[in-house]
């Protein structure tokens, strides 16, 4: 039987430049998604694919995510005193779902070396890792559709999804067959190679690979040997072509829809649609829509 995947781990060290002069003084993992920071929807999405464990790789200026991960006895006094038994429950709900810890990157050196600072709270044990800034909606979350496919086969995992074939020059992009998995042939392959942010016109495909990993602690090794990649960082997909060498990797394109929350079109597109999604929000807000002269 595969180990069992306990821990998940949330890069968060970035600076969030795209979002100035927002994220001068503010996590940009701590912005609103309607009335829910980004990085909670990555959080409980991990907790309802069954992780015990959140480690979370902060940087300078990002204190903001461990205090809204915290106990807040302040607010909750406060909150009880005044009868607001509701606000109270959701507040507590926060700090009690989930055990999390914490790990600094002292420099943004990259991807790769994020999930390596996080080795030694991992240890010898598969992992997950979550991007936060792509947001996932889907039936099934995300990230159980990794981890089924990783019990399995017992190998890493990575969601990919596609992109029109000019655009793939902004992720990693995978050269892979399909294999059949649970009476499809059309959604898990096995990886026979990455590249790193290719041009088009050299892509493998127009598959994508999006921010969900689940990893086998080999990563650690290969994280170690690799020489720095594009923008002079870690690669975590340098990384894990250096590991293909040693055991398969397998891809799932995921069944959601994917928004890309760092980027400002997709976090704009992001709040109108779950707000619309809301049961206390989406009719009054679906016809002010409609009353726009657009």
């Amino acid at each position: 039987m595969n180990a069992k995947v306990r821990k998940a781990v949330f890069p968060a060290a970035g600076l969030g430049t795209r979002f100035l002069p927002a994220t001068k003084a503010q996590p940009k993992e701590m912005l609103p998604i309607v009335d829910k920071p980004i990085i909670q929807y990555g959080v409980e999405e991990a907790m309802q694919s069954g992780i015990q464990n959140i480690i979370i790789v902060t940087g300078r200026g990002k204190t903001a995510i461990e205090d809204h991960f915290d106990v807040s006895f302040e607010l909750e006094n406060l909150l009880e005193s005044r009868g607001k038994k509701d606000l109270l429950a959701i507040v507590r709900n926060i700090s009690d779902m989930i055990s999390v810890s914490y790990t600094r990157q002292k420099e943004a050196l990259g991807l790769g070396h994020a999930v390596l600072r996080a080795s030694e709270l991992i240890g010898d044990e598969p992992f997950a890792v979550v991007l936060a800034d792509d947001l996932i909606e889907a039936p099934t979350p995300c990230l159980r559709q990794l981890l089924d496919v990783y019990e399995f086969f017992g190998a890493p995992v990575l969601a990919v999804m596609e992109v029109p074939k000019e655009n793939i020059s902004s992720y990693g992009a995978i050269d892979a067959e399909p294999v059949a998995h649970n009476g499809t042939k059309d959604r898990v392959y096995r990886i026979r190679n990455m590249v790193e942010k290719p041009k088009p016109e050299d892509a493998p495909s127009n598959l994508a690979i999006i921010g969900r990993y689940v990893l086998t602690p080999e990563i650690f090794d290969s994280l170690q040997a690799i020489e720095p990649g594009s923008g002079g960082e870690i690669q975590l997909t340098d990384a894990l072509r250096h590991l293909l060498n040693r055991r398969p990797i397998y891809a799932v394109r995921f069944e959601g829809t994917r928004y890309d929350a760092g980027d400002k079109l997709g976090f704009l597109k992001a709040t109108v649609e779950f707000a619309l999604r809301r049961s206390d929000l989406g009719a009054p807000f679906r016809e002010y829509l409609k009353g726009l002269a657009l």
